[in-house]
């Protein structure tokens, strides 16, 4: 059961820097390599296909929109409710290992 909330905790928090990334980058898209060059700067093992399925969950939370999908590099950006989840102006959603305000 150990093995299985480290997973989660993983998952949780590589989502929180993916929206990080994507504010970062604000106004403009960030395409998935910058996102997974990113993750992998900030020592969080993550695969390709492993991003994509966390992207995809984040915009089914309707906190980013991805472009692309067609194509072989997807590219995502916040969408307002991102923003705000990003800059705590809104309680984060379940799912979402975003830190407590401490300022």
């Amino acid at each position: 059961m150990h093995e299985v909330d480290l997973e989660k905790a993983q998952r949780e928090e590589t989502r929180w820097r993916i929206l990080r990334v994507l504010d970062a980058g604000r106004p403009m898209a960030v395409s998935e390599t910058v996102v997974f060059r990113a993750l992998g700067d900030a020592s969080l093992p993550i695969s390709p296909n492993v991003l994509r399925r966390e992207l995809d969950y984040l915009r089914d939370k309707k906190l980013i929109n991805i472009a692309g999908e067609d194509g072989p590099v997807w590219s995502a950006e916040l969408t307002g409710n991102g923003v705000d989840v990003v800059e705590y102006t809104v309680a984060s959603p379940p799912g979402i290992a975003r830190p407590q305000k401490w300022w």
